[in-house]
């Protein structure tokens, strides 16, 4: 039995050695540099537009409209949002991951085995009663030692793509945050044209019950009472476009909450367009690749990808692998089976151990090839995290420039509005006391309608650049911090079919 520890201790200490050697070797393959991003050093921002370049607060960007109905609907959507919970879903996916990515540091290959195997020969043989019982009992390994960093490089790159899917749930967050306040918006907008087209159709019932009943006196021609007419019954059939808008909207709505239809009519009552902020702090561009969750995911999809690479060069070099079993095995003591088994002795020991390498040195240029494979998928997530700070630079500038937009056309139509409402009660008058002819009171109140729905657009398109640029600087995911990436119950239908572990814990 000493021979047996004496020679088992020879055996260990090269693998004792291997394994202290193993800690001073370098990962293969490049290590991540960030591109330069194409970025401006201020933005061009337009003058008394309300635009500053300072520095901002964007956590929750949606309170500058000071209304409580939105900012109910902003919190059920990002609690109940499925979007957002697949999103969610997702992130524990790639924890889990990184835990197969971490568990290829350590012996790959563990088994414990066992056997009872009995052996009855053939007495009619001429041997007689020659049965006898086996027992086997042993464990083994194999390690394959991470001497190149290819295990290594794969939980760097399991660790950033972790990243990126938090990025990723931080960019749902920001979607869909400003889907539901854009719905919101487009609710308001729709409310307001209702309303402008209901009180046009009063304005345009009087008028047309005023040509009538001259033209049945005989004191005015049918075709005042014609035009009158086409121009009530124009406007009527703006008013079923303008329900079915709203409904669809309004599903939409609950949609993004979560719910089934008929959910939002019970929250949202009457109100108006929200107002623009007098003024908004829009930062500088460099904000962007540390607030954009896009940006931020295309950059660690760009490290998890560059770790591929050395995933990849790593199968240039030798697999070097220990393995070793480790056992005890015995037999019946005497022919026939009836005797006991020695099978706890020391004499019943019996190991194996050794160290191996395999090393495809003609691979036919395979290995090669697939470097430079992962290599261009690498140089591709690059150019996409350039791709995405220039498009995110442009959709901050596009955002401010229709935003600036929006707000000189509101003010132009403001004033239209006070002029066409001033028109329709001159040439109204005019017409009651026959100085002019009812083709102007028609033109007086089609500009009307026309002019307080444009309005109404216009109000409504501001608010939602302002909405497009709160997105595009990437505001409203700093929310989530201190959230659990998936609803309690779900995470408790989860534990109860699967064990999780501690993967959970954090939720």
């Amino acid at each position: 039995m000493s021979n047996q520890r004496f020679e088992l201790r020879n055996a260990i200490i090269p693998v004792a050695i291997a394994i202290l050697g193993l800690a001073g070797c370098a990962a293969v393959g490049p290590d991540f540099v960030q591109p330069e991003t194409p970025l401006p050093d201020g933005w061009e921002v337009v003058q008394d537009s309300g635009l500053q370049a300072t520095p901002y607060e964007l956590v929750e960007w949606w309170e500058v409209f000071n209304d409580p109905v939105l900012n109910q609907l902003v919190d059920i959507a990002q609690q109940q949002n499925y979007s957002l919970e697949l999103a969610g879903l997702r992130v524990l996916q790639s924890r889990a991951q990184l835990g197969i990515a971490v568990g290829t540091q350590y012996p790959q290959q563990q088994l414990a085995s066992g056997a009872v195997t009995q052996i009855g020969p053939s007495e009619n043989a001429g041997q007689g009663n020659t049965a006898f019982s086996q027992y086997d009992l042993g464990a083994s390994l194999a390690w394959e030692m991470d001497f190149w960093g290819k295990f290594r490089r794969g939980i760097e790159s399991a660790d950033a793509a972790l990243a990126a899917s938090v990025a990723s749930y931080d960019e749902a967050v920001v979607l869909v945050t400003a889907q539901v306040v854009s719905t919101y918006v487009t609710i308001r907008i729709l409310e307001e044209q209702l309303r402008i087209a209901n009180e046009n159709l009063k304005l345009q019932q009087r008028s047309f019950d005023i040509a009538d009943v001259l033209y049945r006196n005989g004191q005015d021609s049918e075709l005042d009472v014609q035009q009158a007419k086409t121009l009530l019954l124009g406007t009527q059939a703006t008013v079923p476009e303008l329900q079915t808008q709203l409904s669809l909207s309004r599903n939409a709505l609950n949609t993004l909450l979560g719910q089934t239809n008929g959910f939002v009519e019970n929250l949202i009552t009457a109100g108006p367009i929200p107002d623009v902020p007098d003024q908004i702090a829009v930062g500088v561009p460099a904000d962007l690749l540390r607030r954009r969750p896009d940006v931020r995911q295309a950059e660690l999809q760009a490290v998890a990808q560059n770790a591929q690479v050395g995933v990849a060069t790593a199968d240039l070099y030798p697999s070097i692998a220990l393995a070793g079993s480790f056992g005890i095995a015995s037999i019946s003591k005497d022919v026939g089976g009836g005797g006991a088994s020695n099978l706890l002795s020391s004499e019943s020991l019996s190991y194996t151990a050794g160290a191996s390498f395999t090393w495809p040195v003609l691979n036919y240029g395979r290995i090669k090839n697939n470097i430079r494979a992962q290599d261009a998928l690498l140089q591709q997530a690059l150019v996409a995290y350039q791709q995405s700070v220039l498009e995110a630079a442009q959709e901050v500038d596009d955002a401010m420039v229709s935003l600036a937009g929006a707000q000189a056309q509101k003010s132009i139509l403001q004033e239209g509005v006070v002029a066409a409402q001033r028109s329709n009660d001159l040439s109204m008058l005019q017409y009651k006391e026959g100085f002019s002819g009812y083709q102007r009171v028609l033109d007086a109140q089609k500009s009307l309608f026309a002019q307080q729905n444009r309005y109404a657009a216009s109000q409504g398109q501001a608010v939602l650049s302002v909405v497009q640029l709160y997105k595009a600087l990437g505001g409203g995911w700093e929310v989530r911090e201190g959230r659990p990436y998936v609803d309690k119950n779900t995470l408790t239908v989860m534990r109860e079919r699967t064990n999780w572990g501690d993967l959970l814990d954090d939720q």
